[in-house]
């Protein structure tokens, strides 16, 4: 029996399970394809999935099925059409989203976004079963964070008939940070992420803090708007517009034209992904006139440049949207297929600090294939989950909690030269227990129980030494001096103080507990002894 993950996007899905070593296989359907396009095409009686449904967007438009996932569980008039103009065209059938397909001159089928999904589905499931040569036995797919009720109940009805027990459904960027952390094992970390979704035809980031193991979604932005689709668009339109100049043929008239010209800009953007310059050769792309062209990665990141920075401000303002500063964010995790454009994670860089490390192909070695990390995310989930019984997974949700209720400030305590002594950082999730081990003098002690006040503290770096033999004054007169920005806690609001008289020792343990209910209380004692000299509650 195996478990798989399950990452289904609007623009692919990806599979992936455990493998016989114990790492995180990705699973290639017979076509060997590991990013295997959501999308069906028919021709007659014959259904095709996968890369060979999306062969057929040129030649069979309007039998081809593409970007469906989010009409799941919607109604007509709620969704955009405009996603599918250039495909089989999203219609009204019973007041639910589907597509109608000719598969002769006179008999039409129609399917629900739902029935779709079903199709779709059993595809990857057959392709994990024949993969793996076993049963699929439980299963995990990711979902984006604004998925509603009604959309993850169609998704598990549309997997149950499609024969896919799902154990759990999981947040995408959970899923994408629980398979970035796992690289290491570095769950316990206690750090602040910026998980940065890029797909096809839409973006999702969340600000996700991991405190003690618990991953606390802080924000989350989305953005239909804002893609792979839009960089291709781009590109396509300077391609249309260096074809017109030399051929003086517009080649955008028909839809036909417009399809080669974006599967060209696909393959053209992904190529300059990973080398410098790339060849594009249309055959007949208007007026019978072959195009052959090539375009380095320096004019497609000017050509891009406008979608580019649309994807950068989207990441800057999901951490406004969370309340934090760019100081606070310790990773940033680029996810998707566009984030293999080393244009998008340099400009991403220069966002943050250079304490912020930024995990992109072109940034990390660790971070090949993005558009994988949800799929091996949820694979991880539900090998976690592969010995819990249903009604466990039930009642605790996951190993792996999504929590909410956490803190806005950190909590600590006032040192001996006035400095922040941090217990329980900002966003730390509640219920909690954390004892602290405190140095101290003999006799009777004072402790002050604080809120962290956060302050930017900045630092000017002296600027490299002058070399007397150097003539050129001015290149050192002009130049600006260095600042490095930091943010640091001072205490700030006193919460409680702590008497603990006659200490005997050099220590104390201090311990701080948090009730799920936002119940502080603070005890301190001398190790090893029983009694304890304070204790108070304070709520939130």
């Amino acid at each position: 029996m195996a478990y798989i993950g399950i990452s289904f996007g609007n623009t692919t899905s990806s599979i992936a399970a455990p493998s016989k070593d114990g790492s995180i296989e990705v699973i290639a359907n017979p076509d060997g394809e590991r990013a295997i396009p959501s999308a069906l095409a028919y021709i007659g009686d014959d259904e095709y999935h996968g890369g060979q449904a999306l062969a057929h967007l040129i030649r069979n438009p309007q039998n081809t099925i593409v970007n469906f996932r989010d009409f799941l569980g919607q109604t007509y008039e709620n969704v955009d059409a405009t996603l599918t103009e250039r495909s089989a065209k999203a219609k009204d059938i019973n007041g639910a989203v589907g597509f109608e397909v000719a598969v002769s001159d006179e008999k039409t089928l129609s399917y629900t976004a739902k029935q779709v999904t079903v199709r779709h589905l059993e595809q990857l499931k057959a392709a994990a079963k024949d993969y793996l040569g076993k049963e699929i036995e439980g299963s995990v797919i990711a979902v984006p964070t604004n998925f509603t009720d009604k959309q993850k109940e169609e998704l598990l009805s549309a997997a149950n008939e499609a024969g896919l027990n799902v154990m759990q459904l999981i947040n995408e960027p959970s899923a994408a940070l629980l398979s970035h952390v796992s690289q290491d094992d570095r769950l316990t970390e206690d750090k602040t992420y910026v998980v940065a979704d890029f797909g096809g035809v839409r973006s999702d980031a969340a600000v996700i803090s991991v405190r003690g193991g618990i991953l606390t979604i802080l924000a989350t932005a989305h953005d239909y708007e804002l893609g792979g689709d839009q960089l291709d668009a781009a590109l396509s339109e300077f391609l249309a517009k260096e074809f017109e100049k030399k051929y003086k043929a517009d080649p955008r008239k028909t839809a036909r034209s417009l399809a080669k010209l974006k599967d060209a800009s696909i393959l053209a953007r992904k190529t300059l992904s990973n080398v410098s310059s790339a060849t594009i050769s249309i055959e007949s792309l208007a007026d019978g006139i072959d195009f052959h062209t090539t375009i380095n990665r320096l004019r497609f990141e000017l050509t891009a440049r406008n979608v580019l920075s649309q994807m950068t401000g989207f990441v800057e303002d999901v951490v406004k949207k969370a309340n934090l500063d760019v100081l606070d964010i310790d990773e940033v995790v680029l996810v998707g297929g566009v984030s293999n454009t080393p244009k998008l994670a340099s400009n991403v860089g220069l966002l943050f600090p250079e304490s912020t490390t930024i995990i992109a192909p072109s940034t990390s070695t660790k971070a090949s294939f993005p558009e994988e990390w949800v799929a091996r995310g949820a694979s991880i989930q539900a090998s976690l989950l592969e010995n819990f019984d249903a009604e466990d997974i039930k009642e605790s949700q996951s190993p792996v909690v999504v929590n909410t209720q956490h803190l806005v400030n950190a909590i600590g305590l006032v040192g001996a030269n006035n400095e922040f002594i941090s217990v329980l950082k900002a966003e730390t999730t509640y219920p909690i227990r954390r004892t602290l081990s405190l140095d101290c003098p003999k006799g009777d002690v004072l402790l002050t129980v604080v809120e962290g006040q956060a302050t930017i503290k900045e630092t000017t770096l002296e600027p490299p030494a002058r070399d007397e033999d150097d003539e050129d004054d001015d290149d050192y007169s002009d130049e600006e001096p260095e600042v490095v920005k930091e943010k640091v806690f001072v205490p700030g609001t006193k919460l409680a103080e702590i008497a603990v008289r006659d200490v005997t020792t050099d220590k104390l343990e201090v311990i701080f507990n948090i009730t799920k209910d936002g119940v502080l209380s603070v005890s301190a004692r001398e190790p090893r002894q029983g009694s304890v000299a304070f204790k108070g509650e304070i709520t939130f």
